[in-house]
């Protein structure tokens, strides 16, 4: 037998066994995540780590499991898209109005004062998916999973608040550069804070009202330090589950089919709790009968149509060229970007 003969073998054998190590190599086997903050109890402990804890069974893939809550690993929700480009994370639950600090285009899915209902925001959502997806890949190496809502965001105010007259010179919790035009607009003064910050800065009067869901406010406790409950929406706070693009480019085609349909059903899940458990929360919150939140007592300040109207007019006339202008500096396009997705969606037009 000649040389030749004993290299050929021992190359090909070479050959497979480098072709075997760069296979586990590139094969994720760990999956980071910073889920959502531990005090949305529901959203965290109830959705978010059953979900992940079960997602290797669901897909079938062998991926052992890194789930904590954002504040357990100390991350601010502003800072959750560097985060995921930079790879500290492989997903990250993020709060898109805070995030979007990095890049206003973010937040033109749900602009303040624009769609303060489930059917309009399904809309939004449905027609900016794409641009969105689009941009985050590009800008910060991530992709879209899943878009869902808190649900309507609504006031607590620990002062009596008869209507949105009211809201004149009090302080007011925000969380995206809109919200806090739109207050301005009313007459209140923003005050931005995430939402672990919210409970301990209405109990010691920092702030005088907050903005949230009904059942991120029920869940939180926020009637335990407020008195009024004005639901009188003015987004949705929609939120999202982002995967860093480098591990999502570890797996096959198959493989991410897989997790994409996985991802599906959390977002039906997030949407549905958005959805059916805003009644009982509100509920739960004014002294009704609560199903599956916690009892309150809290006085229900019911808006009227001038409230309704008062905030419509806020977000046109301050929400929406605040964002115009932030956005189109950072991309000429940003606002017909918008006109043609979600303007178009919702039957409105940003000058």
């Amino acid at each position: 037998m000649s040389m030749s003969s004993f290299i050929r073998p021992a190359v090909l054998a070479a050959s497979m066994l480098a072709g075997v190590v760069a296979a586990q190599a590139q094969s994720p086997t760990t999956m980071r995540v910073a889920g959502n903050f531990s005090s949305s109890v529901t959203h965290s402990e109830g959705i978010e780590r059953p979900f992940f804890a079960g997602l290797a069974k669901e897909t079938g893939l062998p991926i052992t499991m890194n789930f904590n809550p954002m504040d357990v690993v100390n991350v601010k929700a502003d800072d959750a898209l560097r985060l995921l480009r930079s790879g500290a994370f492989d997903v990250m639950s993020v709060q898109i109005g805070q995030a979007s600090r990095d890049d206003p285009f973010f937040e033109g899915i749900d602009l303040a004062g624009v769609s303060t209902n489930f059917p309009d925001l399904q809309k939004a959502i449905d027609a900016y998916r794409g641009v969105f997806d689009e941009r985050l890949q590009k800008k910060f190496n991530a992709k879209v999973l899943t878009l869902w809502p808190f649900g309507p965001q609504v006031f607590y105010c620990r002062k009596p608040v008869a209507s949105v007259a009211d809201f004149n010179g009090l302080k007011v919790r925000s969380f995206t550069p809109t919200m806090s035009a739109l207050l301005q607009k009313l007459g209140a003064t923003p005050v931005t804070l995430s939402f672990s910050e919210v409970y301990t800065s209405l109990g010691s009067g920092v702030v005088d009202c907050g903005v949230t869901s009904p059942n991120s406010g029920n869940t939180g406790k926020w009637p335990e330090v407020t008195t009024h409950y004005i639901p009188l929406a003015v987004s949705g706070s929609v939120q999202g589950h982002f995967i860093n693009l480098a591990y999502w480019n570890k797996f096959s085609p198959a493989e991410q089919a897989k997790i994409e349909a996985a991802f599906k059903t959390l977002e039906k899940q997030m949407w549905d709790y958005a959805v059916s458990g805003t009644e009982d929360s509100q509920s739960c919150n004014t002294g009704g009968p609560c199903k599956s939140g916690q009892p309150f007592k809290m006085t229900l300040v019911t808006p009227s149509a001038d409230d309704v109207a008062k905030i419509a007019a806020a977000s046109a006339a301050s929400a929406l060229p605040l964002w115009r202008d932030a956005c189109n500096k950072v991309d000429p396009q940003c606002s017909a970007t918008w006109n043609k997705t979600v303007g178009a969606a919702r039957g409105l037009k940003i000058d």
